[in-house]
Order: structure tokens, then sequence, then C-alpha cells
């Protein structure tokens, strides 16, 4: 089965690859020697219909110093519906890593991992997709209940749905609203929250993402 279709495809059909794939996804993983890390982001182009302008930005975890970034422009085939971002995003969201001059040790996505309805969200998907170590780090939550994290930066509390744990929320900033983190493939939850905040030495959102907004919205 094809790990992403390379045309349109239906909403029946998009939640038929979800659900089959998401029996692929690897929820633990450690890390060492993790260097580069690639925030991932899309942007919509207001003058342009139906095109978006994905960017990418690598990052040496040593430093936070910015190696390397990509921005790739191309229409969008599939509309947007809660759910199912990774069959509007995640084909130019590939080209953008695959465009890199360095392959990343793991990719940072804005959008949800295993914190979805079928479990099988952006980060998940694009992490199956490029065999790579994923993270998806949301501002708004998708589904889930959780009880709000202490004030402090690196407190943090766990989002469940139907009594399984799919993610956490983190306090990236002490007396800033939170962000939800979930594993996308082959990164363990608690390792996943240790990065986030790891890569979040000023802002709420982490550096590599933020930096693949501003890119993005350019």
């Amino acid at each position: 089965m094809s790990l992403l279709p390379s045309g349109p495809v239906s909403l029946d059909r998009a939640r038929e690859i979800q659900d089959r794939l998401r029996s692929r996804i690897v929820r633990e993983g450690g890390f060492q020697g993790l260097r580069y890390i690639a925030g991932l982001d899309v942007g919509y182009c207001k003058k342009i219909p139906n095109t978006v302008q994905a960017a990418g930005v690598i990052l040496d975890r040593h430093g936070l110093r910015v190696v390397d970034q990509i921005v790739v422009r191309d229409k969008v085939l599939f509309p947007y519906i809660p759910g199912f971002l990774s069959f509007r995003e995640a084909p130019v969201l590939y080209r953008v890593v695959k465009r890199f001059a360095l392959s990343p040790d793991l990719i940072l996505c804005d959008g949800q991992g295993l914190a979805h309805p079928r479990r099988f969200g952006l980060a998940s998907h694009l992490g199956l997709l490029l065999d790579l170590p994923s993270i998806g780090v949301a501002k708004s939550r998708l589904l889930g209940q959780h009880s709000l994290p202490g004030p402090k930066k690196g407190d943090w509390s766990p989002l469940v749905d139907k009594g399984e744990t799919i993610g956490a929320v983190v306090r990236t900033r002490s007396r800033v609203k939170p962000v939800y983190v979930s594993t996308g493939h082959r990164v363990g939850l608690e390792t996943a929250v240790d990065l986030v905040l790891s890569l979040c030495p000023r802002y709420r959102i982490p550096e590599p993402i933020r930096l693949a907004d501003q890119l993005s919205s350019g």
C-alpha cells in the first residue's frame, strides 16, 4: 500500500489509509548522537488559490544554529478537514525534507502525532513516510482530556483519550499557555517532552518550528 497517494483521494480512502498505516507507528525510541533537528510548517498563499508555501529549517542542536532552510510552493489537492491534515500538507513537506542538503536526525511538525482520532496525525504520517523519528507539537488540542499543568516551564500533564495517554500538555514557558506534544514515530512521549523543552530557550514554540513558521509566512 502506498504511504501517500500521488493524486486526489476521497475522504473514505484517506480514513482507510490512516487506519491501516497506524499499526506501523513505533511509539518508543531514544537517541544517541542526536544533532540535526528539522522544523516543518506550512503557510497558505492568500493571493494564489489552493497554494501552500511549505518551509523547513534544520538547526544544530548544539547552539540552535541554522544549518539549512528550504521553501517549496505547491498546489494542494485535498481540502482542509480536521483529522486529515497530512493528506493536504504531507506531500509538499515531504518534498521540503528531500531537498535538504543533509538528512535531519529528527523532525518536528506543527501538528499532531498520536493525539489524533485514529492515532495517525501529520507527524506520524510524515515520520513513517520519511522513516525518521518525528514529534508533533500543536498550539491547540484536537481531542482528549487533561488537567492543567503547573505554572512553571517543564510542568506537564498527560493528554488522555478513551483511557489512553496520547500526548502531553507541556508548559514551555512559565505562566504561558502550554503546547500539545505527541509522539509522531520512533520517539517515546517522555523523550519527546524533554526534546521539545530543550528547544524552547525563549519562546513558547520550539525554535525549529518557530523559524519554519516565519519562513513559510514570508
